[in-house]
C-alpha cells in the first residue's frame, strides 16, 4: 500500500506543477556527482539504521513500563531523527529511507537516472532496518534492568 500510495503520490505532484516536476528530477532518489556507489549505499544503510532505531526506541513498550515516570512523545524523537537524517544524506542521495517513496518518484519520472542506481534505495533501507532490529533486539532488549 504505502508503494501504491507513492506512485499515486507522485502522479498527483506531476499532475499539478508538470514544468517544476521536470526541472526538479521528478523528487527521484538519485546518487550525487562525487559520491560512489557504496557511499550512497552506506549512507541509507546509516540513515535508516538511525531512523528505524529510534522508532523502536521511542516505542519500546518495555521502556514505558521501565521509564513510567518520564511521560515519553514518541513522534518528537521520531521526527527530529528523520530530520537529522534528511540533513546527513540528502547531499549524498537525495535521502531515500523509504523504498516505497523511492519507488514511487522513480515510477512516475521513468527516466534513465532515476533507475541507474535504484537498486541502492531498496537494499539500502532494508539492511539498515534489518540491522537496527537487531541492534534493539539482541542488544538492548538483552540489557537487565533493575526494578526499583
Amino acid at each position: 500500500m504505502q508503494c501504491l500510495g507513492a506512485i499515486c503520490g507522485a502522479g498527483v505532484v506531476k499532475g499539478f506543477q508538470p514544468h517544476l516536476y521536470e526541472k526538479l528530477g521528478g523528487g527521484a532518489n538519485t546518487l550525487s556527482k562525487g559520491y560512489t556507489k557504496s557511499a550512497g549505499l552506506g549512507a541509507e544503510i546509516v540513515g535508516t539504521f538511525v531512523l528505524v532505531y529510534t522508532v523502536f526506541s521511542a516505542t519500546d513498550a518495555k521502556r514505558n513500563a521501565r521509564d513510567s515516570h518520564v511521560p515519553i512523545l514518541a513522534p518528537l524523537p521520531i521526527g527530529f531523527a528523520v530530520f537529522l537524517v534528511h540533513l546527513a544524506t540528502i547531499p549524498v542521495t537525495g535521502t531515500g529511507i523509504n523504498p516505497a517513496r523511492s519507488l514511487g518518484a522513480a515510477l512516475i519520472y521513468n527516466k534513465d537516472q532515476a533507475w541507474d542506481d535504484h537498486w541502492i534505495f531498496w537494499l539500502g533501507p532494508f539492511l539498515g532496518a534489518a540491522l537496527a532490529a537487531l541492534y534493539h533486539q539482541v542488544v538492548i532488549r538483552a540489557i537487565p534492568f533493575s526494578s526499583k
